[in-house]
């Protein structure tokens, strides 16, 4: 059920907005591959259930090359065959600091993780996930919706 827009804190609370405009803006300089960033910002945003980041970021991959057929895919990331062993470990991360409540991070999960990326990989990718999750949670707690 669509709710209206509960708060438009791009107006409300400007600063709010710069903050989390500013950490998306620092992944500019990152190591990773865009592609690999569009690719966790999509699934982490399946896993929030944020309509308007998954609109955003499906649209962000494809102008950034990635196929339809792979956007449609990380939902099932486990079982598709088109993602890289990188991309699965991001994947994973992804999942793991996403429903940190119910997976915690663990020790065999960071292994495969650091078998993909180095270390500063690492913090890079995990910086994108946090990033991704907060704008989620403004998207979904706001109940902002892509526009038609």
């Amino acid at each position: 059920m669509m709710t209206s827009q509960r708060n438009n804190y791009h107006q409300t609370a400007p600063h709010v907005f710069k903050a989390l405009y500013a950490l998306e803006q620092t992944q500019a300089a990152f190591s990773l591959e865009t592609s690999l960033r569009e690719l966790v910002k999509v699934r982490a945003s399946q896993l929030n259930g944020c309509a308007l980041c998954l609109d955003m970021h499906g649209a962000e991959a494809l102008n950034h090359g990635e196929s339809a057929r792979r956007l449609l895919a990380p939902g099932a990331w486990e079982d598709a065959p088109f993602f890289s062993e990188r991309e699965r470990a991001a994947l994973l991360w992804t999942d793991s600091l996403t429903l940190l409540a119910e997976r915690h991070a663990p020790d065999a999960v960071y292994e495969q993780v650091a078998a993909q990326f180095d270390q500063g990989e690492i913090a890079e990718l995990t910086l994108a996930i946090a990033t991704i999750n907060a704008w989620n949670r403004f998207g979904v707690g706001f109940a902002m919706q892509p526009t038609k």
